[in-house]
């Protein structure tokens, strides 16, 4: 390593290079597929490579998965460097030197593939039933193993373990087909398995399913809608952490660009990005430019207050730089990404809320979307619905989408419960995926609603 530090430094004078910064990462990971009890994937890999990133007022970029290759990729960096010719700016700071591992009770690693499979087949075993037409479980974890150095001085190493383990089934009965599904993750090892209750979420995916085969088509128009913790995350992350991005401000394509310190949610909305929330899926210590990981409040009583960003954007925008520069791999470069993004806790219990609604849904659960930034407008999916008439849930609908302009959606916000949950693991793509969280409480605010068919 000392020889490929002094060997950048010597081409970084050679090219007339000013900042570079290289990524050494090995992952060693498994993953499991079963579906309707058949393995589809059984996969033990070990991968390392280097990414090289260097800045002459623009990036080169070079990347190798053959460490004998190393050098060259440093070279081939810097040399695109210096044909590039830029004219932006980047956030520099001081050097760190730091060693940080996230270390689980039991890792994952010390679990022979047998006990996975053995896992993976239990859980098939759990999901069948009269009327299940397809069960699908993923099982897969990851250790990241990064050696991080820059031309500012900063050496970096961090552990990382990851994991991730979810089921579907999909219901047919009369023609018709009804899906849901349950994934649990995070910065963990096995311990996370060990707490799951399979029997209890096994019976509930399963019976969600059927139970969505006799629910009803949604009322279409805009009403009140209570967004269930999981819905709350997706809608936090979708519609207002994507236009957040200062990437995205950066360029124009954000409908919250120039509005620092302006009003755009009702008073009680607080927004965060956090990713040192201990165990969560999308946590980190330090992000791919070597940026210590910190608490970002997005939205602060209704006022936004501060974007995501990386060296790139904090230089141009003006602004902290908040360690939001993720890559999916060694062989990608950091953009600015999200880590755990959710909504902060209130005062409200679910069932004040059901009470304020004379007619209106109670939406549940994430079935993807989609989210025009520039516009400011969603359309979200939900697993499920259910009407509220008069303070009371009433009966269930399926195939509900939620959709609206962001904007108004936060200031018709008119109450944030109690009961914070984030704990809705996924990836989130960006040309890039990288591991991400979110969550909040109930929310109650009014937005379109309308079918999926």
């Amino acid at each position: 390593m000392e020889r490929l530090i002094r060997k950048a430094q010597e081409l970084a004078g050679r090219y007339g290079i000013s900042y570079y910064e290289i990524r050494i990462i090995r992952v060693t990971a498994s993953h499991l597929t079963m579906q309707n009890g058949q393995l589809e994937e059984l996969a033990m890999n070990t991968e390392i490579g280097i990414g090289v990133r260097a800045f002459n007022g623009a990036w080169g970029f070079s990347s190798a998965n053959d460490m004998n290759r190393a050098e060259k990729a440093v070279e081939t960096a810097m040399k695109i460097a210096k044909l590039s010719k830029g004219d932006s700016r980047i956030y520099l700071g001081d050097p760190i030197v730091d060693r940080a591992e996230m270390r689980p009770k039991r890792s994952f690693l010390d679990v022979d593939i047998e006990d996975k499979l053995a896992l993976v087949k239990e859980i098939d075993l759990l999901l069948r039933g009269d009327r299940v037409s397809n069960r699908s479980v993923h099982y897969g974890d990851g250790l990241r193993e990064g050696f991080y150095f820059n031309s500012l001085g900063s050496e970096i190493e961090t552990v990382v373990p990851r994991l991730r383990l979810g089921f579907s089934v999909t219901a047919k009965e009369n023609g018709e087909m009804q899906s849901y599904w349950k994934s649990f993750g995070g910065t963990a090892g096995w311990e996370l398995v060990e707490g799951i209750d399979l029997g209890h979420w096994t019976s509930f995916v399963r019976e969600k399913a059927i139970s969505l085969l006799h629910a009803q088509s949604p009322p279409s128009g805009e009403f009140p809608v209570v967004m269930d913790p999981e819905l709350t995350g997706v809608f936090i992350h979708e519609a207002l952490g994507h236009a957040v991005e200062a990437d995205s401000v950066k360029n124009g394509d954000s409908i919250l660009a120039g509005r620092l310190g302006e009003r755009i949610a009702v008073e009680e909305l607080t927004v965060i990005d956090d990713p040192t929330l201990p165990g969560k899926f999308g946590s980190y210590v330090y992000d791919d430019e070597g940026m210590r990981a910190r608490r970002v409040e997005i939205i602060r009583d209704g006022v936004l207050v501060d974007y995501l960003n990386d060296r790139e954007t904090s230089a141009i925008l003006g602004l902290e730089p908040n360690g939001h520069g993720r890559a999916q791999g060694y062989n990608y470069q950091p953009l600015v990404r999200m880590s755990n993004t959710y909504v902060e806790p209130r005062d409200w219990s679910f069932e004040e809320m059901v009470e304020e609604v004379r007619n209106g849904l109670y939406m549940i659960g994430d079935k993807g979307g989609e989210v025009d930034t520039a516009n400011g407008t969603f359309t979200f999916g939900a697993k499920e619905g259910y009407i509220i008439e008069n303070g009371e849930i009433k009966g269930q609908v399926r195939d509900v989408a939620l959709s609206g302009r962001i904007l108004d959606v936060l200031r018709n916000i008119h109450a944030i419960g109690n009961d914070l949950a984030i704990e809705f693991p996924g990836y989130c793509g960006k040309g890039q995926w990288v591991p991400v969280d979110d969550g909040g409480p109930h929310v109650l605010t009014r937005a379109l609603v309308g079918g999926l068919r």
